[in-house]
């Protein structure tokens, strides 16, 4: 089995890019944790909009569908799962639930680590929640003519109890010495939890829930305002492009991470720069006319109503419909479409 030794971290040389990177966040947190206290009421509406993005985003990445408003009202708990996906959405509402509620008595272990994965598939009768792998598993692709090729193989079930307790205590160690920049550590550790692969399934949205976790435990709580999840979602190909590129020569320990720690920074810098986006438009007393012809002039290309009320949320959906009334009868936007396929652009 390979070594750990996140002492090592402190003896790289890092790029402007990742330097430029963390400072970035650093200034869009202090910026954030100002806000909070400006506009805490209507903020925490943000909150669960990012809960349902978030949900809905990590389990689409793997495949787990279901509507939109059985999405909303799973993670309300207004209903219950009716059949296997449902049960995994609900799995990931109730961790992502703990990790808000009690991020700062989760401390980070493989116990722990086990813990949540058995939560993600309590609506599940599989055996498997809450235990490292019992088989060898795959990180691999399929193509458009149904061949499958196998990109990165993780470590042997009979490896993985031991590596997964050594980077939990790795991390542990150089962030209770303060030996590390916790915005380096956080990446490599979920770079180095999805080359162990230590479950038989659900590694990619236990990775996403931990990236959360080790941020909330270090200070950076954008995820609770603006999902991670739908911003890894939106650029799905980049997050996969990067862990693949760091993975080679994992194994021997001569791995480049340095793609996945700038893929990673890339994205939680740029759900600050939606916080911010969102805080500009409740931070004033606008009306909700002013407030959704705003939020469009953020929009570029074609929007829809969920589209503004995520950036809006104080207003209801019934003010927003009255709003792109009036701003289709002043000739500033155009609808199309019908239903649920109608959207909107703006003409000025």
């Amino acid at each position: 089995m390979r070594n750990f030794n996140y002492s090592e971290i402190k003896n790289q040389k890092w790029d402007s890019d990742i330097l430029g990177l963390i400072a970035a966040i650093y200034k869009e947190a202090g910026k954030q944790e100002m806000y909070l206290k400006q506009k805490p009421q209507e903020l925490k509406k943000l909150v669960e909009i990012a809960k349902i993005q978030s949900t809905e985003a990590s389990n689409a990445i793997e495949g787990i569908i279901a509507t939109s408003t059985r999405i909303k009202q799973l993670v309300e708990e207004k209903t219950t799962p009716k059949n296997r996906d449902e049960q995994e959405i609900a799995g990931y509402r109730d961790v992502l639930n703990i990790i808000h509620e009690n991020f700062d008595a989760i401390p980070i272990s493989q116990n722990y680590i086990l813990q949540l994965h058995k939560v993600l598939y309590r609506h599940m009768n599989n055996p498997m929640g809450g235990r490292s792998k019992s088989v060898q598993n795959y990180i691999s692709a399929t193509y458009p003519d149904g061949h499958v090729e196998t990109l990165f193989t993780p470590l042997a079930p009979f490896e993985t109890p031991e590596a997964l307790n050594k980077i939990c205590e790795e991390y542990n160690r150089v962030i209770g010495n303060m030996e590390v920049e916790p915005l380096i550590v956080i990446p490599v550790f979920i770079h180095d939890f999805l080359c162990i692969h230590p479950f038989n399934d659900g590694n990619g949205r236990m990775s996403r829930l931990l990236t959360t976790l080790l941020l909330y435990r270090n200070g950076f709580y954008v995820g609770k305002y603006i999902s991670l999840e739908a911003k890894i979602a939106e650029n799905k190909d980049l997050y996969y492009s990067a862990l693949s590129q760091a993975q080679h020569g994992w194994h021997e320990g001569t791995e480049d991470v340095v793609p996945f720690i700038k893929y990673l920074l890339g994205t939680i810098l740029a759900a600050y720069k939606d916080f911010e986006d969102r805080f500009s438009l409740v931070e004033t007393k606008l009306s909700a006319l002013e407030m959704v012809r705003k939020a469009s002039m953020y929009k570029i290309g074609c929007f829809n109503k969920q589209d503004i009320r995520e950036l809006c949320p104080t207003l209801s959906n019934s003010s927003i419909e009255k709003a792109f009334r009036n701003l289709i009868s002043l000739g500033e936007i155009k609808k199309e479409g019908k239903g649920k396929n109608t959207y909107y652009y703006r003409l000025k």
